[in-house]
């Protein structure tokens, strides 16, 4: 290290260096943000400094941003928000009365009647006691207790916050938390930032993407040899997989976790987006409940759901809520604490997860416009699932199964050796390196299978369905073009 004295003073470089940084920072990997993302972020760059391209923009089908893609926020949210965010217009005469009435129950829980003070750390009550109701209503009159909702910044801060608790040990000790291959990055990043080992389970891919027990036991069994199993993270509705749980592969699923007393996890935040015909979502909760005291008096579990999806697409606003069940009291009360170290999550997001659990009424007049726009939100979300199997499953060396739930669709594409073997040379994973020239080639952001996980010699990517039914279509036929120029390039 170069000493260089700086007025006398003897420098002695950087305090903190890649060297001496947070090792587990270090093996954090984020796919759907990741290099190809970057690319795209330069090329929009270039292509506005006039930059001459095959193509005009650049098409991020890489994520779940529903407001990104051009899909219109629900009306009755923003009227309630635009309220909560300027009260004054409570006086103008152009806002709905429940909207109002809304807007005026959120101010009362707040303090000092505005959005902009700190809530409670575990979420303003009334939204929590609203959210309870929501899952009960949901659940088929199961009672929920607003006491285990926790309202949180996204889904996403929930998941986190249930893993640190679960985290501990060292070696062979280690906590080991079992994730389904595909898997949103989210899960595996956040076990390499807090040290814990994670276990791969695979997803049957020629049973549209089904969960199978043997698997689950095939998988926990061979950690064991190296950690400590402790939890299962299962995501219904599939992401990157946008497959639907049945529901006796959900019972199957709980009386493993009892078997093996493994802590469960359940991302459900694609809940409302379900297409296909014969599928239905079972909540978690629901199921574990109905199979009687036996699981449902026993069974450790956390809940995820979050605003981001579903039909209001409202990511920016970072709202979510979890549910725990069963989990003890004393590792509740170190939940509590660990929840008010982050003060609370944002209120303007917890504001519109009470508008989600809570929306107009038949009796209300803004209930119609409500209906229309979330009916026609999911209704075009269906078409566009449909569309895009359809497309796919023309082209030699895709295949695409049904996207019966959630917002992407996840093809396998069939590679030739040449460009596997050029892959390898640049020391970049085949798919990534098809996902990249893509990108460079139609101007089309897609995340590389690999970024998620697949089998061994198997090759994916995850694009989002969300674009508008035309501009789908376009980006349809633009990658199946791509797809037959690129096999031929290195047949």
């Amino acid at each position: 290290m170069s000493q260089q004295a700086v007025n006398g003073v003897q420098s002695r470089g950087k305090v903190l260096t890649l060297d001496n940084m947070n090792p587990n920072v270090k093996q954090v990997y984020y796919a759907v943000r990741g290099p190809i993302v970057q690319r795209a972020v330069q090329i929009e760059k270039e292509l506005k400094e006039g930059v001459k391209k095959p193509f005009t923009e650049v098409i991020k089908a890489n994520i779940g941003d529903a407001h990104a893609m051009g899909q219109k926020p629900i009306t009755f949210l923003r009227q309630v928000l635009a309220l909560c965010s300027y009260p004054e217009l409570l006086e103008d005469t152009k806002f709905p009365e429940d909207a109002k009435k809304r807007a005026r129950r959120i101010l009362d829980a707040c303090g000092g009647h505005s959005i902009g003070a700190y809530s409670a750390s575990q979420g303003i009550e009334c939204i929590r006691q609203d959210v309870a109701r929501y899952i009960e209503k949901r659940d088929g009159g199961i009672s929920s207790d607003p006491d285990n909702i926790f309202l949180s910044t996204g889904a996403s801060d929930a998941i986190v916050t249930i893993l640190k608790l679960l985290v501990c040990g060292e070696g062979r000790d280690r906590t080991g938390v079992m994730i389904s291959i595909p898997q949103y990055p989210l899960y595996s990043a956040a076990l390499a930032d807090l040290g814990a080992v994670q276990i791969n389970y695979y997803l049957d891919e020629d049973k549209c993407w089904g969960l199978d027990v043997t698997e689950l036991k095939r998988s926990l069994n061979a950690a064991r040899q190296h950690c400590n199993p402790r939890v299962l993270c299962i995501i219904n509705p599939g992401n990157p997989t946008g497959q639907v749980q049945s529901r006796q592969c959900i019972e199957d699923v709980i009386r493993f976790a009892k078997e093996e007393h493994l802590f469960l996890m359940a991302d459900e935040v694609y809940q409302d987006n379900v297409y296909a015909e014969g599928c239905e979502f079972h909540s978690f909760k629901k199921v574990l409940f109905e199979m009687g005291p036996e699981y449902s008096n026993t069974v450790e579990m956390a809940s995820f759901h979050s605003t981001s999806k579903c039909y209001m697409g409202e990511c920016g606003f970072r709202g979510g809520y979890m549910e725990i069940i069963n989990m003890d009291p004393e590792v509740k009360a170190q939940l509590i604490k660990l929840v008010s170290v982050r003060l609370c999550p944002p209120v303007p997001g917890q504001a519109l997860l009470d508008l989600v659990v809570n929306p107009p009424q038949p009796d209300e007049p803004s209930y119609a416009t409500f209906m229309k726009e979330r009916t026609a939100v999911l209704a075009a979300l269906a078409e566009k699932a449909k569309i895009t199997e359809q497309i796919f499953n023309t082209v030699p060396g895709i295949t695409c199964n049904p996207v019966q739930g959630a917002m992407y669709t996840f093809p396998r594409i069939t590679l030739p050796q040449k460009a596997i073997d050029k892959a390898k040379a640049e020391d970049q994973a085949p798919d990534m390196l098809y996902c990249m020239r893509l990108l460079e080639e139609e101007g089309i952001c897609l995340v590389p299978g690999s970024g998620f996980g697949q089998r061994e010699g198997t090759f994916h990517f995850r694009m989002t369905i969300l674009p508008p039914t035309e501009k789908l279509k376009i980006v349809l036929q633009k990658i199946s073009a791509f797809h037959l120029r690129f096999t031929q390039e290195f047949s």
